[in-house]
């Protein structure tokens, strides 16, 4: 008898039991809601950062981020280990850094196949020719570059830099020499991939 009498309270407390389980699961969903919500106004923003190595018995390493947001990829490249003086820096076609000397990244990244020159001159120049930079002697090096000529994974062949190299140049670029401005030995690499 003790037993059948116990029966109904065990029945409301397992019920209360369900409801408080069914409400915590609801909160969970809720949360993941937001979540959602946030990653979705976020599409329009793409981050990445990539690690420079050393090339051509160099001590030249760093980093590569790239933002983009609203249409327009940014660049920082922070580096150290280099000589003092001007350097160059480019975007190469492969992601292919494994060759000692830098060189298994190919030639300057020119899609439409326009004639090597510096940035926005009206002659002529590839989407890869960021351009020079200073060093002092401490040996640290950074490059700031924004463009919308420049995209982060859209498909698009022209614009799209996945796949693609950052090369750091020993010398400077002439801006005039072809096929890619005579900037000497490629001392640090970086692959650009997704």
């Amino acid at each position: 008898m003790k037993h059948l009498k116990l029966m109904p309270f065990l029945f409301v407390v397992m019920l209360l039991m369900a409801c408080k389980n069914d409400k915590s699961s609801k909160d969970v969903e809720t949360d993941e809601e937001v979540e959602v919500e946030i990653e979705k106004k976020n599409d329009d923003i793409k981050e990445m950062t990539i690690s420079l190595s050393p090339k051509s018995d160099s001590t030249v390493e760093g980093t590569v981020s790239f933002t983009q947001n609203d249409g327009t990829v940014s660049m920082v490249a922070d580096m150290k280990g280099l000589t003092e003086g001007t350097h160059a820096i480019h975007i190469h076609q492969k992601a292919d850094c494994s060759s000692a000397d830098g060189k298994s990244t190919g030639g300057h990244w020119n899609p439409t196949a326009q004639p090597h020159g510096k940035w926005g001159n009206e002659t002529g120049y590839h989407k890869g020719d960021i351009g020079n930079f200073d060093v002092a002697a401490d040996g640290l090096g950074k490059v700031e570059f924004s463009t919308d000529e420049w995209c982060i994974g859209c498909g698009d062949e022209n614009k799209d830099i996945l796949g693609k190299a950052i090369i750091v140049h020993q010398g400077t670029d002439d801006f005039t020499s072809q096929p890619s401005g005579a900037a000497g030995a490629r001392v640090s690499c970086a692959g650009i991939i997704e």
